[in-house]
């Protein structure tokens, strides 16, 4: 790859305020979008020669603010917001080399198998959100059945077919070693603030888009009231009790990325989102070609894992992940690290 000279940042970028919601001024950015890239003679996104794609995994309010609802703090408490610091810094630094920016969008409604409300107790009271796991003992037990209330909403009134799926869910969950279903508070909510990215990511993505005249490629994830999906690519569970699928792979976007010459890969959390997304990418990579893992970069300093400090802390597990990506032939990097120098990482 052809040595490329890193950009400045715009003056209108201000780190201070990545931890805030406000309203991108999309107008103002696109003007001076097209006088940046005029001044710094940088190309439309098609003439790339090598051709650069950043995935950025649920880079969301749900996620990356501490006012919001599963705040990725990782063991410094300020994870997702310096990850994000420095991920518009990244996108700013190699505007001219990045052919497409791809966010994920974990996207959810209340009525979904790892919310509250779709599981209840002989009291009639629903799991306590973030401390309440549902393992296998418990669903054969008893201990947490599935609300009949909501049969209606998602299950056309069919309360024991339903039921059976839950079953068959943690049990499916149990015996290909995912993580035990957690029941989270409710995030993400389709249509509501914390869905949305964040502020300054999202104009850094915007500014991008209209600089490099390249679409950017939003994508959205986990809206299967049936399944979790933590990757991007695979929901947990793919089939139903009676073998009748209910979700599938998403070949269009796994056929999509392997097509660009380079995979850079950030967001949240690399315990969760993140770690399982380059998982499932990795077993795609290993069934089609394994050298195509080294065309995977993984921006370290732009993911924390999750950690809930006295609770649970996934930093460990979330390295082991990483060093066994590195093992598979991907690179591990730093946003600060020049894109022309990881050919030699």
């Amino acid at each position: 790859m052809t040595p490329q000279t890193q950009l400045p940042i715009p003056s209108y970028f201000n780190p201070s305020n990545v931890a805030e919601v406000w309203r991108v001024l999309y107008q103002e950015r696109a003007t001076e979008a097209k006088e940046w890239a005029k001044r710094h003679e940088i190309k439309p996104a098609f003439q790339d020669k090598t051709r650069i794609c950043l995935v950025i995994i649920d880079v969301q309010n749900t996620f990356c603010l501490p006012q919001f609802e599963l705040f990725v703090g990782g063991r410094s408490g300020k994870g997702a917001i310096d990850d994000n610091v420095r991920l518009c810094e990244f996108i700013y630094r190699n505007l001219g080399v990045i052919s497409a920016i791809a966010p994920t969008l974990d996207t959810h409604t209340a009525m979904q198998i790892f919310h509250p409300i779709f599981w209840i107790n002989d009291a009639g009271e629903h799991p306590i959100p973030a401390a309440t796991i549902i393992t296998l003992d418990d669903v054969e037990r008893g201990v947490w059945k599935v609300n009949s209330a909501i049969a209606y909403s998602i299950a056309n009134g069919d309360y024991s077919t339903l039921e059976n799926h839950a079953l068959h869910y943690v049990r499916r969950l149990s015996e290909e070693g995912k993580y035990p279903l957690t029941v989270w508070p409710y995030h993400a909510m389709l249509g509501g603030i914390g869905h949305a990215i964040v502020s300054a990511v999202e104009e850094a993505i915007f500014f991008h888009n209209i600089a490099r005249n390249s679409q950017t490629l939003f994508e959205i994830k986990g809206n299967n009231p049936l399944t979790e999906n933590y990757s991007v690519l695979r929901p947990e569970v793919l089939d139903g009790a009676e073998g009748h699928p209910i979700a599938e792979k998403n070949t269009r976007l796994i056929e999509k990325l392997l097509e660009f010459d380079r995979l850079i890969i950030a967001g949240q959390a690399k315990s969760h989102c993140v770690g399982w997304t380059i998982d499932d990418l990795l077993t795609e990579i290993r069934a089609k070609d394994p050298n195509l893992a080294k065309k995977v970069y993984l921006l370290e300093d732009c993911t924390s894992p999750v950690v809930v400090p006295g609770v649970i802390d996934f930093t460990d597990q979330a390295d082991a992940a990483f060093k066994r990506f590195a093992d598979a032939g991907m690179h591990v990097v730093q946003s600060t690290q020049p894109i022309d120098r990881w050919a030699s990482i």
